[in-house]
């Protein structure tokens, strides 16, 4: 985790609200894009628990009134991931293609990315309020493309001659992980928690 982490909720709403009345903040996704399909391919999730806004916002924010619960499997199943990223991308493909030909096409597209961001949002606080704070991340189209492209980079290892089993670790995993039985895993958000807490320093990167 980074020293600025707990500060970027800020930016999703910002650009979530703000937008509302400026639509060329949504403009500023195209930002977060770019700088997950850089990151991801050298590793893999690790903007997720480091840079990206909302789950700054879920962890630091929504983290206060969650009910933090169990995280169902089912969130974390590609059979389920994959038809949201391709169903999410090819919507907001089809309104900005939809766009283009108009009047007023950069305010429109700004609104496009804007309505994006505000729905998303709203789900993953919904769903961190109720569930566990990081339950949209299970199945986040930005997270899932992560994983796909650089899922295997970058991964935590654990030392499992040092490990006592007293799983500290995942009691701190923002994302529910089985660190002790696998250690590995390509939904890792890098955020380092579990290796700050392990007091046998059997984790790391």
């Amino acid at each position: 985790m980074l020293k600025i982490t707990p500060y970027l909720g800020i930016l999703v709403l910002i650009v979530s609200i703000g937008g509302l009345w400026y639509p060329a903040l949504g403009y500023f996704m195209l930002l977060i894009f770019a700088a997950i399909f850089l990151s991801s391919p050298f590793r893999g999730r690790w903007f997720c628990g480091n840079l990206c806004p909302r789950g700054s916002l879920v962890d630091f924010g929504v983290s206060k009134i969650s009910k933090k619960r169990k995280i169902p499997d089912a969130f974390r199943s590609l059979w389920v991931r994959l038809p949201i990223f391709f169903l999410m991308m090819g919507f907001m493909g089809y309104r900005v293609a939809s766009t283009i030909v108009g009047l007023n096409t950069f305010e429109k597209i700004g609104m496009i990315f804007v309505m994006m961001c505000l729905v998303t949002t709203s789900i993953a606080v919904l769903l961190g309020t109720f569930l566990s704070p990081r339950a949209w991340c299970s199945f986040c189209p930005m997270g899932t493309a992560q994983r796909l492209i650089g899922g295997n980079k970058y991964q935590l290892k654990l030392e499992k001659d040092k490990c006592v089993n007293c799983k500290k670790c995942e009691k701190v995993c923002p994302m529910q992980l089985k660190i002790c039985q696998t250690g590995a895993n390509p939904d890792c958000i890098k955020c380092g928690r579990c290796v700050s807490i392990c007091p046998r320093d059997a984790l790391h990167f």
